[in-house]
């Protein structure tokens, strides 16, 4: 199945997470890509790693505002994808694709290779898509789809994201 969480609120990357260390728990082979992330600073991938989930980051560490991604930037998210499509294939019961949608919607993934990828995972394999305004046509592939809402947040009051809780 295809489960995909998007919207403006929240939650995303931690459902997500949740999902990973549940089905982990069971005994699934789980793997997390993460796009447009680095490993610093980014609690969620060192507790993935200690309990032996495979999880890797394809970001520069550069924010992706207002330019186009540059050859490092496409590079990175070209190796994402590579290797989730390798881990779907390779076993994997559980596969999450965190923050695709901004890999697609930013121009560093062409939006039909990751629907490909989505129309050919193999039988018994769980793909997860993450991320902001995921493209219509992702969300319509997917079995389940959880839009989070943002109702209130501190970031509005200016408060900036806090190290174990944003991130």
């Amino acid at each position: 199945m295809i489960q995909v969480y998007t919207g403006d609120g929240k939650g995303k990357t931690t459902a997500a997470i949740g999902l990973a260390v549940r089905a982990h728990g069971h005994g699934l082979r789980v793997a997390v890509f993460q796009f447009l992330k680095t490993d610093r600073e980014n609690g969620e991938a060192r507790v993935l790693r200690q309990l032996g989930i495979l999880c890797r980051q394809y970001g520069s560490g550069r924010w992706l505002f207002n330019r186009e991604p540059d050859q490092e930037e496409l590079a990175l998210a070209a190796q994402g994808l590579a290797d989730a499509e390798w881990a779907v294939t390779a076993g994997y019961q559980v596969v999450i694709l965190d923050e695709i949608s901004h890999a697609v919607n930013l121009g560093l993934l062409p939006e039909e290779k990751v629907r490909a990828l989505a129309a050919n995972i193999p039988a018994g394999v769980e793909l997860i898509l993450t991320g902001r305004e995921m493209p219509e046509t992702l969300r319509k592939m997917a079995d389940l789809v959880t839009e989070m809402q943002a109702v209130k947040h501190p970031y509005t009051q200016g408060i900036g994201a806090r190290r174990g809780i944003e991130y």
